[in-house]
């Protein structure tokens, strides 16, 4: 028994659902495949809950802070469960949200595991034998944690998942990874009172931002208690009966909970990619600059192809997919061009927040000389607006252009930064240089007057700076 559609897509998170939207949006028949909830890990598992628990501890901040701006605060215990209870209404907000809009485009939503088959029908979907047909099938299957081995067991190791289903704080904290996820943990649970230790492998925390922006965000979160060690891979970890030991070459350490954030992979096994003859690159599935795979009519979109792991990137792969294949099946007039990887943005909710789009300093230099502008958000009144009265502000907007040319790079560090960087991607994207940007006027005050500063620096006009 088979069923036949224009475009069937495995997997519902950020790619999927967006490729199924869209593509009903231009007139295609769309079968969607997910044995869990539409939305998939960002709504329910990553992204929403996690900044909803970094809102939760950023408010906790505020009470602390609230006699130095003359508020009368008092500050009580953090309840876990009211806190997982608010997140979780976030969650089932937006959930419904979404799956109002899959009905109301007439989607078929199939709430079941699938596998990818192929024959000389062409591809589809297997749903407990029955095959959902279509001319373009999309793998988006998603990313899953990375557990480097270790016992996980959801109560002493944990998974970010694991955390994000807490209805307790732990008193001591062991996170291992310094990348995205633990950072953004570590800066959550130490707001909310916890004894944190950060424990990465590399000698720097993101490993992939502009290093010196990597150092303020590490030396804002020992100011705030956490103890980070550098250069330091695990060697061991287990479960005791009043928590965890972690050893670290020779040292050991011990904590209520161990969070293991060293990364996700796609999750690819067990739905039919080796037997359809799929080619992979490493852990992900090997595709052209159409997001084509190595088997006719079948695609990949988001965590399951090579590139950062976002859920914007989600989103944008499954656009140009649904628009690619419309364009394909002659229900879509024009062509349509893939983001590249270096012009989407990327942003850790840490506290301070880091948020970059295109080249790093390294990077830019690589490709010839280039111009680079820091302005430091001490002279920005937002910025000094948002910090305590005698609390230093450390946070920084970086600009880099090719020598008299373009912009090729926006990075930021500091609060509320994410809040920059879509300006900076369109920046980037559009090839402009600061010479473009410098009559547009930015409001006052606004932390984007730190972004314009910078760009009037190396348009040879500064104000608010040293010549």
């Amino acid at each position: 028994m088979s069923q036949e559609f224009d475009v069937v897509i495995l997997g519902a998170g950020s790619a999927g659902y967006a490729c199924a939207l869209r593509a009903a949006q231009l007139g295609l028949s769309v079968a969607l495949v997910d044995e869990g909830p539409v939305g998939g890990t960002c709504l329910h598992r990553g992204c929403i809950p996690t900044k909803s628990w970094l809102q939760a501890a950023k408010v906790r901040q505020s009470v602390i802070s609230a006699s130095a701006f003359g508020i009368g605060a008092t500050l009580g215990d953090v309840d876990a469960a009211a806190v997982l209870g608010y997140a979780t209404g976030v969650v089932g907000q937006l959930h419904k949200g979404l799956q109002g809009l899959i009905a109301s485009r007439g989607i078929k939503l199939v709430n079941a595991r699938g596998s990818l088959v192929t024959d000389q029908r062409g591809p589809g979907i297997d749903v407990d034998g029955s095959v959902l047909r279509a001319r373009a099938v999309v793998i988006a299957t998603g990313a899953e944690p990375i557990t480097l081995g270790l016992a996980v067991d959801g109560t002493r190791i944990l998974t970010s998942w694991d955390a994000l289903q807490r209805s307790t704080l732990p008193e001591r904290a062991i996170v291992l990874g310094g990348g995205v996820i633990g950072v953004e943990f570590a800066s959550m649970w130490a707001d909310l009172g916890v004894a944190v230790t950060l424990v990465e492998a590399t000698p720097s925390l993101l490993p992939t931002e502009e290093p010196d922006l990597a150092k303020v965000l590490q030396a804002a979160l020992v100011k705030r208690g956490v103890d980070v060690l550098l250069s330091c891979p695990i060697t061991a970890a287990h479960a005791t009966d009043s928590g965890v030991r972690v050893e670290l070459g020779g040292d050991t350490l011990e904590a209520d909970v161990l969070l293991v954030a060293a990364g996700r992979r796609p999750m690819l096994e067990g739905i039919g990619l080796d037997e359809a003859g799929v080619k992979r690159a490493g852990a992900h599935i090997s595709v052209d600059s159409s997001l084509r795979t190595s088997v006719k009519g079948v695609y990949a979109a988001g965590d399951v192809v090579r590139g950062p792991q976002l859920a914007h990137r989600g989103y944008a792969h499954g656009l140009f997919l649904a628009e690619h294949i419309a364009h394909t099946q002659g229900k879509h007039s024009s062509r349509t061009t893939l983001c590249a990887d270096s012009d989407i943005a990327r942003i850790t909710y840490s506290h301070p927040q880091v948020a970059s789009v295109g080249l790093t300093t390294t990077q830019a230099e690589a490709e010839g000389p280039v111009e680079v502008a820091d302005y430091p958000l001490r002279g920005n009144g937002r910025a000094l607006m948002s910090r305590p009265p005698g609390e230093r502000e450390t946070g920084l907007v970086r600009v880099i252009r090719r020598s008299g040319g373009e912009i090729l790079g926006v990075h930021a560090v500091g609060d509320d930064v994410a809040e920059l960087i879509a300006e900076g991607a369109l920046l980037v994207g559009w090839g402009a240089t600061p010479e473009d940007l410098r009559d547009i006027v930015h409001p006052h005050p606004t932390l984007s007057e730190a972004l314009a500063e910078a760009n009037l620096k190396l348009a040879g006009s500064p104000l608010h700076m040293h010549s």
